[in-house]
């Protein structure tokens, strides 16, 4: 879980990092704090055996509602959730899983993996929604200057 929890958190950072508006001790602060909120949100709903049980509770959603885990960070750090508002994009999905964390930049947009690992060959691995989101999908509906896609 560790790994994913960072890199979700790492990746809302590089978002912030790309309005050049925040110190880097603001970041890293912001960064510490969103990965432990995460660690604890994610705590007893974390499944490495069936890794798509529990995905809705742990998906990380801004829409015209700021995600309370990523507010309750950069209050850390003295940001509001107005502020917030205008340096993140209006519309943001993300899923942190086991073995992978996506996000998704808009209602339409494509998914991109963040970080993706094969699990243990005995985990049930059955089709998820975000593979059907996947399927048909169109380019997202505004370009934003960073699309981060791992191998």
């Amino acid at each position: 879980m560790k790994t994913e929890v960072s890199t979700a958190a790492n990746f809302v950072t590089r978002l912030l990092r790309g309005t050049g508006l925040l110190s880097e001790e603001q970041l890293q602060q912001f960064r510490f704090s969103l990965e432990e909120s995460l660690g604890d949100h994610y705590q007893h709903h974390w499944f490495p055996n069936a890794p798509y049980r529990g995905s809705g509770y742990r998906c990380i959603r801004i829409n015209h509602k700021m995600d309370p885990l990523i507010g309750k960070a950069a209050c850390t750090i003295g940001l509001t959730k107005e502020q917030l508002f205008s340096l993140l994009p209006s519309e943001l999905t993300m899923w942190v899983d086991p073995y992978e964390v996506s996000y998704r930049i808009g209602e339409d947009g494509s998914i991109c993996v963040l970080y993706e690992s094969v699990p243990p060959s005995d985990t049930n691995q059955a089709d998820s929604c975000k593979d059907e989101l996947r399927i048909g999908r169109s380019s997202p509906s505004k370009s934003f200057g960073m699309m981060t896609c791992s191998s």
